[in-house]
């Protein structure tokens, strides 16, 4: 079975209140359809790194968050992640605020997942993957796909 690590932005949508802007209602919709549909598909992990990503904020919506990953597996922190997130940040130019998108891609790449289902665009989009899969073949290193619920539900779709 094929790996995807959630990344934290798939927890905060699932779990948010139903929003009236219709691009992230949108995202909620075809998160949750992902989450319903699909995901028993899958080997599922998530990162110390997101555990404390959706342990920040409101105490519910943390607590919902947490509570949706629940039954999920949890890669640990490790010296190893953390030396590749550090190259990662100059290789890919991730400002600092965004740090922790570097741990997630470290994560993945030393766990060897198959994808990051994130959506989180900005950071963890098409432009990072084309840098990354560059900067990884370099190093011999394999590269997660990088794609939203909605693009790994239109794969499947395809190749179905």
């Amino acid at each position: 079975m094929r790996s995807i690590y959630i990344e934290t932005t798939i927890p905060s949508l699932a779990t948010s209140r139903p929003s009236r802007d219709t691009i992230i209602a949108g995202r909620q919709a075809a998160t949750m359809c992902f989450w319903e549909n699909e995901r028993h598909n899958y080997d599922l992990y998530v990162s110390q790194y997101v555990i404390d990503e959706c342990s920040l904020g409101d105490v519910d919506a943390a607590k919902r968050r947490l509570d949706f990953l629940q039954s999920i597996p949890v890669i640990p922190k490790s010296e190893r992640i953390s030396v590749l997130a550090d190259r990662y940040q100059q290789v890919l130019a991730i400002p600092e605020r965004a740090k922790v998108d570097c741990f997630h891609l470290a994560v993945c790449v030393i766990a060897e997942m198959d994808y990051l289902l994130s959506w989180n665009c900005t950071h963890l989009g098409i432009h990072t993957f084309v840098k990354l899969q560059k900067y990884n073949e370099k190093q011999g290193l394999m590269t997660p796909l990088l794609l939203t619920p909605e693009v790994l539900m239109e794969r499947n779709e395809t190749e179905g």
